[in-house]
């Protein structure tokens, strides 16, 4: 729990007072108790106002500023000030810029321009790190360290490319492994040193668009990259911790974000924090999954929403506002899904630059008689009113979704057989099918415990892991439902494909094996259609992008293809093996194809929703220790929605209301029933 020293869901976001002069900061002050604001997240891209030279730090202005904050009443999440380097550091010890993947030499400027690899970044930002946590270890306003910010962005450097050849020795021991690993048969690519290896960009291996000629090679400097932030972000960690011994420490992750293995990071954050900035035709499930893999980053644990918007964003195409009473539900809605803070980007409007049209709560017009203020300042009292209600409740699921970095590397990576394939958008087509019907699952990575669920479901596992197939067969065995889909068990961790027949390893659980594999266009598709009623599936369903050609070895026909010269050919298996099964998708169907399995599958397993599915409207249950369930019902619908709630009711957490039976539930509203 990290809210013990504040034990109610935070509120508040990211300040930049060295942006403003005392006048403003006083209204500011004022502004955040009229909201309830009581945390204030500073110092995230200060490090040139504390260092203006190399030899010089100077933390006044942020002693003066969070004394001020704190006889304000305000608490401090305390950035370390190392997302952006200064322009003295540049100039002096140009190895801190990084090269981009033109082979281009960066300039200062921007942020997210440290190269990782560095001796000059890491030395400094340690410092830095070491200094800050020395000066403030005890100050009674500091709940949290926040540690850089956003991290993200590949180098391609010396620095790198060196780095890159000692990360590989440590991987590989051999250049014989190495080479065996990358298939450098291939093209004439066998390496007889390790200096011969360069960094995979577009003066070698790639072309813009995630597009390799040596998928092994562009797959592992990923993993290298991954790696070389977090271990910046360790170094901070670590110097941190030699002075702060019980303040929590993170740094805010990006989501869905495609360049790092959150999965890999996450053992190095005490609690995991992120950014959610969906727009306004961003599906909401797909929020809602985004929300659960973050919880899904440490087992389920409570996470931090660190930024949000009040009203919209500076950066995306149609930077659209969040209508009104939008921000309170996309708040709640987080809150559902496992967030136990509520904290935005940015508090004040910044007034030149690139993030003055990015929303804040106090906006340039500088008072509290705005729209997002007055909403803001009601979900600021409403928090309060909650107290320390919800706080370390966990989500409950017995449905697990796999979501590998590494194997959307490889995919994205992959020379064919489809441009169209896209790996979140597989996976989400799973959730929402869930998500539709109003059956939680976990977002969960190919390292977790399969034990704790009933149903696991791997889409397009095109890459298994060592050790992973017989973690399967294992679930499988004892019990649990198996489901993965067409375009699995391809390759290895290595990318390079494992012979005998697809899907390669998971073939003896599934019963099936795929002799090829057809590329549909856009405009085509096929059909699927199942050889009796089961359930809620009857008739013929559409599917496209890929469809495998496979043959039944042992396992169950239930649907057949309906076109092509492959027509009849099984597109949907299902094997029994040991006490459980495993289910084979051989094409990506339409959603309501999904939506009938799944259900199917659930009811088997006697997974129940918590109330009937109504159209717009999404329902999420936390649990506490002592077994209290907070049922959250949002409404995000522009039109009332009925709900009827069977045997759930209880006192509605945010009206003090009793609940029962039956409720209508407004545009934008939420209920969260305490059962």
């Amino acid at each position: 729990m990290i809210n013990t020293r504040l034990p109610k869901i935070w509120y508040g976001g990211d300040y930049n007072p060295e942006q403003w002069d005392k006048v403003i900061m006083n209204e500011d002050l004022r502004m955040f108790n009229l909201a309830g604001i009581d945390v204030a997240t500073i110092n995230v891209f200060s490090w040139a106002l504390s260092q203006p030279n190399e030899d010089t730090y100077d933390f006044t202005w942020l002693d003066e500023t969070i004394e001020r904050l704190w006889a304000n009443g305000t608490y401090v999440c305390l950035a370390t000030s190392t997302g952006a380097h200064p322009a003295w550091m540049a100039r002096k010890y140009p190895d801190v810029c990084r090269v981009d993947f033109e082979g281009r030499k960066r300039k200062f400027g921007a942020r997210h321009n440290s190269c990782p690899n560095s001796p000059t970044f890491r030395t400094y930002s340690e410092r830095m790190a070491a200094k800050l946590a020395e000066r403030y270890k005890d100050h009674e306003a500091i709940l949290i360290w926040h540690v850089s910010n956003e991290y993200g962005g590949y180098c391609y450097c010396d620095h790198c490319a060196s780095a890159f050849r000692t990360w590989l020795q440590e991987r590989y021991s051999t250049l014989e492994q190495l080479n065996k690993a990358w298939y450098t048969g291939f093209w004439g690519h066998t390496f007889y040193d390790w200096e011969e290896i360069v960094p995979p960009n577009a003066l070698s291996e790639e072309r813009p668009g995630d597009r390799s000629f040596f998928q092994g090679i562009s797959l592992d400097y990923r993993r290298f990259m991954s790696d070389s932030l977090l271990d910046c972000y360790k170094l901070e960690y670590n110097a941190i911790r030699e002075h702060s011994l019980q303040i929590p420490i993170t740094t805010n992750l990006m989501g869905l974000y495609k360049e790092l293995d959150y999965f890999k990071w996450a053992p190095y954050l005490d609690v995991i924090s992120w950014d959610n900035y969906p727009s306004l035709d961003t599906p909401v499930s797909l929020t809602s999954m985004t929300h659960d893999l973050m919880r899904g980053l440490k087992d389920g644990m409570p996470f931090m929403l660190m930024e949000q918007t009040p009203s919209q964003q500076n950066w995306q195409k149609y930077n659209s506002l969040k209508r009104p009473g939008v921000m309170r539900l996309w708040s709640y809605q987080a809150v559902a899904h496992g967030a136990d803070t509520i904290l935005f980007f940015q508090l004040r409007r910044s007034a030149g630059a690139c993030e003055k049209f990015h929303g804040a709560v106090i906006e340039h017009v500088g008072h509290e008689h705005t729209r997002v203020f007055r909403e803001c300042a009601e979900l600021g009292h409403e928090l309060q009113q909650l107290s320390d209600k919800v706080l370390d409740a966990e989500v409950k699921a017995r449905v697990g979704i796999v979501f590998d970095w590494e194997n959307r590397w490889a995919i994205e990576l992959s020379s064919g057989p489809t441009i169209a394939l896209d790996y979140v958008n597989e996976v989400h087509k799973y959730y929402d099918a869930l998500f539709q019907q109003n059956i939680q699952a976990d977002m969960i990575g190919v390292d977790a415990d399969l034990s704790h669920y009933d149903i696991v479901i791997a889409p397009v596992l095109y890459m298994v892991k060592s050790g992973y197939a017989k973690r399967v067969e294992d679930f499988v065995q004892a019990g649990g439902t198996f489901l993965t889909t067409f375009f699995s068990g391809i390759v290895n961790e290595h990318d390079r494909v494992t012979l005998g027949g697809y899907p390669g390893e998971l073939r003896s659980v599934l019963g099936i094996w795929a002799e090829e594999i057809d590329a549909l266009f856009p405009d085509q598709s096929n059909q699927m259609q199942l050889n009796e009623q089961w359930g809620e599936l009857e008739g013929s369903y559409q599917c496209g992008i890929l469809c495998d050609l496979i043959h039944a070895e042992g396992a169950e026909v239930r649907a057949v293809y309906g076109k092509e010269f492959y027509k009849g050919m099984p597109a949907l298996t299902v094997n029994k093996y040991g006490a459980g099964e495993a289910w084979y998708v051989a094409s990506s169907p339409e959603p309501a194809f999904l939506q009938g399995l799944l259900s199917n599958l659930c009811r088997e397993k006697g997974i129940t929703a918590p109330l009937p599915h109504v159209p717009g409207v999404e329902v999420s249950t936390r649990t506490s220790a002592d077994q209290k369930s907070y049922v959250f019902i949002l409404n995000h619908n522009n039109e009332a929605a009925a709900i009827m709630l069977g045997d759930i009711k209880g006192t509605d957490l945010l009206s003090g209301e009793f609940i029962e039976n039956e409720v209508t539930l407004q545009p934008k509203a939420v209920l969260i029933i305490e059962r």
